[in-house]
This record gives C-alpha cells, sequence and structure tokens, in this order.
C-alpha cells in the first residue's frame, strides 16, 4: 500500500512541476500584455522588437488582426461596458501564453506521469509528445485561417441579406475565436490519442474500426454543442475535420498492425 509519505512526495512533485508551468506562462502573459511590437527591417529581413507599452499590447495587436482577417464587412467590434477591450487582451493574452507554454507543459506533464508508466508507455509518450504540440498548433491555424472567417461570414451573410447593420461586441467576438481554437487544437489530438492507447495495449487494434459508428454520433454531437446556432450547418465545420481525422488515425492503426502481423509471419 502507498504511504502518506510516498503520497506527500508526489503531491509535492505535483507542486513544484505546476509552478514551473504557472512561471513561464505567467512570463509570456506578462510579456503578450505589457509589450508592444513594432516592425524593423534587417539585411532585407522583416523582424519585430519589443518596447514597453501596456495599452497597445501585442494581445491588443492580435485582436486587430483578428478583427481585420476574422469579421466580415459589415459587421462592426463594439465594447458596450467598459473594460471589456481589456478582458478581451487578458483572453487573448492567457492564450497565446498557453500555446506557446505548450512544450513545458508537455515536458512536465510527462515527466510526472513518467515513474507510474511501464517501459512500453514510457517509448510511446516520448513519441507522441512533440507530434501532440505539432497537432495542436496546426488545429489551431485550420481552424483560424480555414474555419472561423466562413463560419462568421456564414452566420452574419443573413443580417447582410436583410440590409441590416450588424455590431458584434468584443468580448462575444473573442470568446468565440478562442472557443474554436482550443476546440480545434484539441480535435487535433485525435490520432495521437487513438495512436498512444492502441500502443500502450489499453484497446486493440480493430477498436477504432469496430466502434466507428459511435464515434461518428459522439463527433456529431460534439459538433452539435460548441456550435452557436441551431441551424445544423455550422455543426459540420467541426464534425467533418473531425471525423477525417478519426480516418486517418484508423487507417494509420490498420497499416502498422499489417504490418506486424506481416513481420511476425
Amino acid at each position: 500500500m502507498t504511504s502518506i509519505e510516498d503520497i506527500n512526495q508526489h503531491l509535492e512533485e505535483l507542486r513544484k512541476r505546476v509552478v514551473r508551468i504557472i512561471i513561464v506562462i505567467g512570463i509570456i502573459f506578462a510579456f503578450v500584455i505589457s509589450c508592444h511590437l513594432y516592425p524593423i527591417d534587417v539585411s532585407g529581413i522583416h523582424l519585430y522588437y519589443p518596447q514597453i507599452d501596456p495599452i497597445n499590447n501585442v494581445a491588443a495587436q492580435i485582436t486587430t488582426h483578428m478583427k481585420t482577417s476574422l469579421i466580415p464587412d459589415g459587421v462592426q467590434l463594439i465594447q458596450t461596458e467598459p473594460g471589456q477591450a481589456l478582458f478581451a487582451q487578458i483572453y487573448v493574452g492567457a492564450l497565446v501564453a498557453v500555446v506557446f507554454g505548450m512544450p513545458i507543459i508537455i515536458k512536465e506533464a510527462v515527466g510526472f506521469i513518467k515513474p507510474a508508466l511501464k517501459e512500453r508507455e514510457i517509448k510511446v509518450t516520448s513519441r507522441v509528445a512533440l507530434p501532440a504540440l505539432g497537432l495542436f498548433i496546426t488545429g489551431c491555424l485550420f481552424s483560424y485561417f480555414l474555419v472561423i472567417p466562413y463560419m462568421l461570414e456564414f452566420l452574419y451573410m443573413f443580417g447582410d441579406a436583410s440590409g441590416l447593420i450588424t455590431f458584434l461586441n468584443i468580448m462575444d467576438f473573442i470568446t468565440f475565436v478562442l472557443q474554436y481554437l482550443l476546440a480545434f487544437g484539441i480535435s487535433f489530438q485525435i490520432p495521437i490519442v487513438m495512436y498512444a492507447l492502441t500502443m500502450s495495449g489499453i484497446v486493440g487494434d480493430d477498436f477504432w474500426r469496430k466502434n466507428v459508428r459511435y464515434a461518428i454520433l459522439a463527433i456529431i454531437i460534439f459538433g452539435a454543442i460548441i456550435t452557436p446556432d441551431g441551424s445544423g450547418v455550422t455543426m459540420w465545420f467541426i464534425a467533418v475535420p473531425m471525423m477525417v481525422l478519426y480516418f486517418a488515425g484508423m487507417i494509420i492503426e490498420y497499416k502498422k498492425h499489417k504490418k506486424d502481423l506481416n513481420l511476425k509471419s
């Protein structure tokens, strides 16, 4: 049985790793909400250098870029209460801090659970750490450039067709964007989760093929929950990419299983 001393050691180890994560995220967050990036040309290369500017900070620059690249023509971005723009910048700064701090988050998480894993599970965890980060960033970029602009355009084109002037609250806009960035960043982990569970022996090689119907149903329900309207159209912006990822993971596992069978024979 695990003694109280062992539990205290685990809790102390967890505390140290959480503190490291908080420090890294805090430093990145402080930079994003306190500095402004100014452009500079160095030998024809376009670079940026930071200066302290808590008002026109990096979070405000990112918010301005999102406003320019995501909001459809004719939609006015506004704040209806004092401080909404400030809170929007805090939300943006927190997301940027989490994204750029993700390598440390993954490193500390893997380091904490590593002693409890078997050798095979440790190898799997080490293999998936970097791809998981890459897929999270890819999901965020996919959402930002290929999903959110078209979804906003679709949702607001009905007001334009009726000759209406649409006002969008800054907090609603930032919450909407961050919600989809995180949703796609997490959903792009599907192949990694499938690979990790199969390689660690938690599920069998044919588990994903046998349960494909339930997976599709769960994905559709998830898309319906996370999308803001009840039209049943925008949920496919979420569901279809997730289905593609699921089938991609299933194909990868099938090919690997087939390769293992050939090696054994």
